[in-house]
């Protein structure tokens, strides 16, 4: 693949993949490892928000009923400290207002192995009640002019009968009715979403969903929905195999959402965040672990800002339980960072995707294989990938012939590669014996297993990147004038 750059293009490219990030159940954020998790990931990476289940679950004890269930309180101490953590690690909450505290809930159902309620309220004004006091009692703590700016989502994925007592599409309508009404009644300047659906019925809910907004005159600042590209598993043991869509139909599913959207005029060219994505919706898909995910990742996010203003990667790490506690550190969990502080492929993708953010100017080229952008200080910096579904082992060459002068001022072209070989934990882990609790020598070794390679070169205005299957591979082109100092000469021995 050769391409001749002028300079002068200048292509679509909304670079909107840190504008949150995925988590386990919010009660999670107690533990050490979790926190040391996240921390890595956002000094490494870097993103805005983070979502994630359990806000009014149990574990976190915020909802209380006494004398009987004839009077309520509240209880802050588990909930002020996650959110000291996430102030800590200077990321805000994107609030989904879920699951149902047990004393509220109108049944049994629950999901997980950490039993989150998935049923209606029993009382609707103690739901909105509860909601209105969980953000009253955030504004007090962190400021008003800062909560804001948390978007709210209603519920998770309630066209799915395991998250929502017989995917009962008029219960929700009336519980966002209520739930959006009630962070309205907070503060008007709060952005507020739903209806948070995944597959299946995604089309007839969302259309569903819309007409009852608009008809009911709901507050409605945004459209939520999520997005995974796997066929149904094949479970074995404790795990899944699922099959991934074509690379080419990695959006298919969601393409539609767009469209419906815009049919409404009142809603037309409204924000959709797609507060879940990843490859497998199951925690325990060993796709998860690999390089052919960091791959396909990084084809994912060089077009998902073309009609979406968010995309939430689900998650940032594996201290996650909805199975139950990991049996092994790679075990196919959600993260970009394996237990132990090991980070996976795709955490690179990202990474890689942060660095095209530092002086953007503006996208120069973007094929199935490799985006390329400008700086503002005149360099060039891409991604280039090689998604290989079928894992054939084909390599792919891409050329590039950039804009750049080619005098007695060579170039530098910096890469950093992560691919089956040369950043690929899992494997290094297969061949020390795939051991369950590694001990600290052993762990060590998997984080320096876990780095991309990075290499340097003088170069001319023309460079060809060669890239293995499922590798991911980021690179730099700018000017780099030797300048020595008097008498050293590079390479001299003698």
């Amino acid at each position: 693949m050769n391409y001749k750059i002028t300079g002068n293009e200048n292509i679509k490219f909304n670079n909107n993949a840190f504008y949150c990030i995925g988590t386990g159940r919010m009660g999670l954020a107690l533990q050490k490892q979790y926190y040391e998790q996240l921390k890595l990931v956002q000094e490494k990476i870097g993103f805005e928000h983070i979502r994630g289940h359990g806000l009014f679950h149990d574990d976190l004890a915020i909802y209380h009923e006494y004398q009987d269930g004839v009077k309520v309180e509240y209880n802050w101490t588990y909930l002020d400290m996650v959110m000291d953590s996430y102030k800590e690690l200077k990321i805000k909450p994107f609030i989904e207002l879920g699951f149902m505290p047990k004393q509220l809930a109108s049944g049994e159902q629950t999901v997980f192995y950490w039993k989150g309620q998935t049923t209606p309220p029993k009382n609707y004004e103690r739901w909105a009640n509860l909601i209105k006091a969980t953000l009253h009692h955030l504004m007090d703590r962190y400021g008003k002019e800062e909560v804001i700016t948390w978007p709210v989502e209603v519920w998770n994925e309630p066209n799915l009968p395991g998250f929502w007592k017989d995917a009962d599409m008029e219960e929700y309508f009336k519980l966002y009715q209520v739930s959006s009404a009630a962070v309205k009644e907070v503060d008007q300047r709060f952005k507020v979403g739903g209806p948070a659906v995944c597959g299946g019925t995604d089309k007839e809910w969302i259309k569903a969903f819309l007409e009852f907004v608009k008809k009911n005159k709901c507050p409605l600042d945004f459209v939520s929905r999520h997005h995974y590209t796997t066929e149904l598993p094949a479970p074995d043991g404790h795990y899944g195999y699922p099959k991934l869509h074509p690379k080419e139909k990695c959006f298919e599913q969601l393409d539609s959402t767009r469209g419906i959207v815009d049919s409404f005029t009142e809603f037309k060219d409204m924000d959709i965040n797609v507060t879940e994505f990843n490859t497998s919706y199951i925690p325990n898909a060993p796709i998860h672990d690999t390089n052919l995910n960091a791959a396909y990742i990084a084809l994912m996010l060089s077009t998902f800002g073309d009609n979406h203003k968010s995309y939430s990667y689900w998650t940032f790490g594996d201290i996650f339980e909805e199975n139950g506690v990991p049996f092994t550190p790679f075990h196919g969990g959600f993260g970009l960072v394996a237990n132990g502080l090991i980070p996976k492929p795709t955490f690179w993708t990202f990474a890689f995707y942060k660095n095209l953010t530092k002086k953007y100017e503006k996208c120069l080229l973007k094929t199935p294989e490799c985006l390329l952008t400008k700086c503002t200080d005149g360099s060039f910096k891409g991604i280039a990938w090689n998604v290989d579904t079928e894992m054939t082992g084909k390599e792919i060459e891409i050329d590039l012939d950039l804009p750049l002068e080619n005098d007695n001022q060579p170039n530098v072209l910096l890469t950093q590669l992560v691919d089956e070989e040369v950043c690929n934990p899992l494997k290094v882990w297969h061949e020390l014996g795939e051991h369950a609790n590694p001990d600290q020598d052993e762990i060590e070794l998997l984080r320096q297993a876990a780095q991309p390679l990075t290499k340097t070169q003088r170069c001319g205005n023309k460079i060809s990147l060669k890239l293995k299957e499922n590798a991911v591979c980021y690179f730099e082109v700018k000017k780099a004038p030797v300048q020595s100092d008097r008498g050293y000469t590079y390479g001299r021995l003698y």
